[in-house]
């Protein structure tokens, strides 16, 4: 009877056990969460772990002392669709046909054919949701759910898409505030202050309805692009002023999001990357963020035009206080995302992106994973960089703050930027031109840039790209 029973308890506590295996062995091999925050027009300097003053942001900065920062980390453009363009797709803008911002009378957008992070995700079983700014087309055939994402939320685009010549009053239409593909009111004025918590409540909701689920959430806040709103919770909080009170709620927002993944389990099963869509539109003075170090702002192709903060976190997966100064950009992150995922991206197209996981967790912290970076505007060639060289290739800018005065105040003037190069490592504020000393180096990104020229095009010499796809229509 004694060893009846002795049988009788350990089967049962082997039951127990097996009971217990699967769950755990099925929450070890499921795949990883994804959270990518990217803010709108946020410089260089404009969080606290790298270097903003004036106000904190405690929740970043605790992604950064948990995960690492990249400190060479690319948007593709300095403007704002074609930013989002490359993040989504993996690819450069210029190659996709998104360039520049698009307009509420666009009748062009994101081609149906392309194939974005959502898309990827979503075949793997993720459950996919967007609570903020679009941008890549407002006319239903362009809108987030038709390109992956189940759930949306937001505005179609930028904040400021006045009436002709109004935007020095700060004077706007009322925005469409869409779900899904319908729009269900219009925004004003005293509903811009309040889009930074709505969208931060639908994430968390999404967060703790998928917590069962992988899922992929893409919080592009369309903050602190101007004219900046806050909540009143937030407003009047800071010395820096509004700007420092919109940085301080968006902070709140990340706050929010990870104390939600803590508090349903899922800290040590997602990453969190924080980053912006291009640098600071420093025009509108203490409305717009700083460069720090950096020499220009947005529509520049100098740093401070597209060299942007990024922090990334994922315990015990991401080991903590890391930072590296390996050049990286925003098409990294498609093919970064899908390799986590166990997927791969695309085969019938060029992906221009490169999986910097190696980069992230620390196993290959030096090297490079590009060749050569390309920055474009619009589709002019500006510049290439290589390693720690940047070459700026002849083309008309708007005036460019100097390093370290946190931006021009003013309307900007074109002005004629020479051949120059830069050597990152040494002069990072682009202060310097070294071509006379680097012939050499020179002459090898042009032959960089000529390659850009004939893939990608470049209307500056009149050339045509051989490899660029189609915009949607």
């Amino acid at each position: 009877m004694r060893r009846n029973l002795t049988i009788i308890l350990t089967l049962l506590l082997l039951s127990a056990g097996a009971s217990e295996i699967p769950r755990s062995a099925t929450r070890a091999q499921r795949p990883p969460n994804f959270v990518i925050f990217f803010v709108d027009d946020m410089g260089y300097g404009d969080i606290g772990s790298f270097g903003a003053k004036g106000y904190t942001t405690p929740n970043v900065d605790r992604m950064a002392r948990e995960g690492i920062r990249l400190t060479s980390f690319y948007a593709a453009q300095a403007v704002c669709s074609a930013s989002r363009a490359a993040l989504l797709t993996g690819c450069y803008s210029n190659r996709v046909s998104v360039t520049g911002a698009l307009f509420p009378t666009a009748t062009t957008g994101i081609n149906s054919s392309e194939t974005t992070i959502a898309e990827i995700l979503k075949s793997r079983g993720y459950a996919t949701g967007i609570f903020g700014k679009w941008h890549l087309g407002h006319l239903p055939q362009f809108l987030p759910p038709k390109h992956g994402f189940d759930e949306y939320l937001g505005i179609p685009y930028s904040n400021d898409m006045w009436p002709p010549n109004t935007r020095n009053n700060y004077s706007f239409p009322a925005l469409p505030l869409i779900e899904n593909d319908k729009t269900i009111k219009e925004v004003d004025a005293a509903g811009q202050a309040q889009l930074t918590t709505l969208l931060t409540e639908r994430a968390v909701k999404f967060i703790e309805r998928n917590r069962a689920n992988p899922f992929f959430l893409y919080i592009p806040h369309p903050q602190p692009h101007v004219p900046l709103f806050v909540s009143d919770k937030f407003k009047g909080k800071t010395p820096r002023g509004l700007y420092g009170d919109v940085i301080e709620e968006i902070d709140w927002s990340v706050g929010q999001v990870l104390d939600t993944l803590k508090r349903n389990g899922l800290d040590e099963n997602t990453l969190v990357i924080f980053t912006s869509d291009n640098g600071p539109w420093v025009e509108y003075g203490d409305h717009g963020g700083s460069t720090g170090p950096l020499r220009g702002s947005k529509g520049t192709a100098f740093e401070g035009g597209q060299r942007e903060p990024f922090v990334a976190r994922w315990p015990g997966k991401i080991p903590a206080g890391g930072s590296s100064a390996t050049p990286a950009m925003t098409i990294d992150i498609l093919p970064t995302l899908a390799g986590l995922a166990g997927s791969s991206v695309p085969k019938d197209r060029i992906i221009d992106g490169r999986d910097i996981w190696p980069l992230l967790s620390g196993s290959k912290r030096t090297g490079e994973f590009h060749d050569a970076l390309y920055f474009y505007w619009g589709n002019e060639l500006h510049a290439v960089r290589s390693g720690k060289w940047k070459l700026h290739l002849p083309h008309p800018s708007k005036v460019i703050n100097t390093p370290g005065s946190g931006g021009q105040i003013g309307p900007s003037q074109p002005i004629e930027v020479p051949l120059s190069l830069y050597d990152l490592e040494a002069d990072v504020g682009e202060t310097t031109n070294v071509a006379d000393k680097h012939p050499d180096v020179v002459e090898r990104l042009k032959k960089v840039a000529d390659r850009a020229r004939e893939d990608l095009g470049d209307s500056l010499t009149k050339r045509e790209g051989k490899n660029v796809r189609p915009p949607g229509r």
